[in-house]
């Protein structure tokens, strides 16, 4: 096969192509990579001055992505909504708590071991039997039949000859107190409180009431 060669002029012209194609690849594969072959030197100094970008760190030290410090603000606000709930919860509870020990003292309320103790702790019973009476009609018999005495005991009238004397505040004898006790004072007929409500008792079913009563009965 006949050779030939080609003239000097076609050679250069083939080689200055080949160059440029190697520039340019080197230029591409350069700018994939992140490095610029040349910068302005106004871009070089601004570059080193810049400030660094401060990104979030996780718990292990990682960074965190922008989706991941969005999401941990809905759960951040969550928790110290709850927080905020659990405190209301708690604060409730303990208004309730409070309340039921003010409402259980004040059932268990207390009286003077006085004649007035007596006669107020009487009319509370009575008020939660229905039993009829005041202050003031409890008081003026009281102070008529014993003058105070819940010892007092007649032993000269018909009932004492009879065996069965009239007892305590408002001298009642054990027939009528039996009949008339009223259930939730003691089973004895001098105590104070039992005697009152009995007689009142007794009082309401024969006179309507104990004020009705301004002489013995």
């Amino acid at each position: 096969m006949p050779s030939f060669t080609l003239p000097r002029a076609a050679r250069i012209s083939r080689i200055t192509r080949t160059h440029k194609v190697a520039v340019a690849v080197l230029a591409a594969a350069g700018a994939a990579s992140g490095l610029a072959l040349t910068s302005a030197p106004g871009t070089a100094q601004a570059a080193e001055h810049a400030p660094a970008v401060v990104k979030p760190v996780g718990a292990k030290g990682m960074p965190v992505t922008a989706d991941a410090a969005e999401l941990a603000r809905p759960v951040a606000s969550s928790v110290a909504d709850r927080a905020k709930v659990t405190g209301g919860e708690d604060e409730h509870t303990a208004q309730q708590a409070a309340s039921r020990s003010t409402e259980r003292k004040a059932a268990v309320k207390e009286y003077p071991n006085t004649l007035d103790g007596w006669i107020r702790e009487s009319l509370d019973i009575m008020q939660d039997k229905g039993i009829p009476g005041s202050y003031e009609g409890l008081h003026r018999n009281i102070m008529r039949e014993s003058s105070g005495n819940p010892n007092a005991v007649n032993d000269w009238d018909i009932n004492a000859i009879n065996g069965i004397p009239s007892k305590g505040l408002l001298q009642v004898i054990q027939p009528t107190f039996d009949r008339y006790h009223v259930p939730g004072t003691p089973d004895n007929l001098v105590d104070p409180v039992a005697n009152i409500t009995a007689a009142a008792n007794y009082a309401a079913d024969r006179y309507g009431s104990i004020d009705n009563v301004n002489s013995a009965y």
